[in-house]
């Protein structure tokens, strides 16, 4: 049963336990690092951010994982297609990078030699510039956006996971608009705030050494209205909360539990072929055909991290709270699977 928060509540108590599990459609979860009592080799922090249209994406990552922190830039085109992302590790932040505790307010900053991340958060707008030298051989990445109409509600949950001390604190907002540029190089890549969307995952958490988690989001218009979803699994315990909401004109309506069904081919994933999404009460159902898989494998003794996102076209029904039924159309967005030994 799902546990809806409605109040501004701290998250952890003093002994570091999560206070209440349960979802909220806005960020009324306080976040206080310094109450976290558990390893602080597990603790997890990252701003995740992915900009698109119909034909381009770019995502931009700064992350402190205690033990390794991260920026990362990718640029999709979905056109030929093709995509090119690049990931500097930095090591043993253990929360240097000064990650806001909040979604709400406060800046993202990162620098080093190569790398060079700031996303601002000003008068209801973010602010997002990065770049990264030698981003494909001898050319450099550049880009700069500015994130509005940030949708009334979103996803909020927290949940804990089945070791003590151990949270997931995670807000993901589906719908901005953006406009703003990407270059690589002398090539130069334009967006409009008439066809471009956005989406912020914002996650807080002490996670367990080895997870597998599903996500799949997307968002832009179906008949003139601003819709998009946001569908997840597989990590910590979801019995009060789960990350499944749609979003219509900027309201969240809550969905039960979704199925990532991946087809198999010679007994492994086939991740480029047909999937399907089945909820469990018939409120989302939907085929999604494959563009081209972000795959990404990274293996170093004890750590390790086995990616697959894909990004594609949905096809189906989603039905609001009300019984109103939207009929997506080669709605573009992505759905991932990931593994990590982290």
């Amino acid at each position: 049963m799902n546990n809806q928060i409605t109040k501004p509540t701290k998250l952890l108590s003093d002994d570091g336990d999560l206070i209440e599990a349960g979802y909220a459609k806005s960020m009324l979860f306080e976040y206080d690092r310094n109450k976290i009592a558990a390893n602080p080799w597990r603790i997890k922090e990252w701003d995740y951010y992915l900009i698109y249209n119909d034909k381009f994406a770019v995502a931009l990552t700064v992350a402190d994982n205690s033990y390794m922190g991260m920026v990362s830039a990718s640029v999709i085109d979905f056109t030929v297609p093709k995509e090119k992302t690049v990931s500097p590790m930095f090591w043993f932040p253990f929360g240097k990078t000064n990650l806001p505790t909040t979604s709400k307010t406060g800046d993202t900053k990162y620098r080093n030699k190569r790398a060079d991340f700031e996303f601002n958060n000003f008068d209801g707008k973010r602010r997002l510039k990065a770049s990264i030298k030698n981003f494909d051989g001898d050319k450099d990445f550049i880009c700069e956006f500015t994130l509005s109409n940030e949708p009334p509600e979103s996803m909020v949950i927290a949940i804990p996971f089945n070791k003590q001390k151990h949270f997931y604190l995670n807000q993901k907002i589906v719908g901005f608009r953006a406009k703003g540029f990407a270059q690589v190089g002398d090539e130069n890549i334009n967006f409009d705030d008439s066809n471009t969307f956005a989406i912020l995952d914002w996650g807080r958490g002490v996670w367990t050494y080895e997870n597998t988690w599903y996500w799949s989001s997307a968002a832009g218009e179906i008949d003139g209205h601003s819709f998009g979803f946001n569908l997840g699994y597989g990590f910590g315990d979801t019995s009060k909360a789960t990350e499944n909401m749609l979003f219509y004109d900027g309201k969240a309506h809550k969905l039960d539990d979704i199925q990532f069904v991946i087809p198999t081919k010679n007994g492994e994933l086939d991740f480029m072929a047909e999937w399907k999404f089945v909820s469990a009460n018939g409120r989302f159902n939907a085929t999604f055909t494959p563009i081209i898989d972000r795959h990404s494998f990274t293996n170093a003794l004890v750590l390790s991290s086995n990616q697959h996102q894909v990004f594609g076209r949905f096809n189906g029904t989603a039905i609001l709270d009300d019984g109103k039924v939207i009929k997506m159309n080669d709605f573009l967005g992505f759905a991932e699977k990931v593994d990590n030994k982290w």
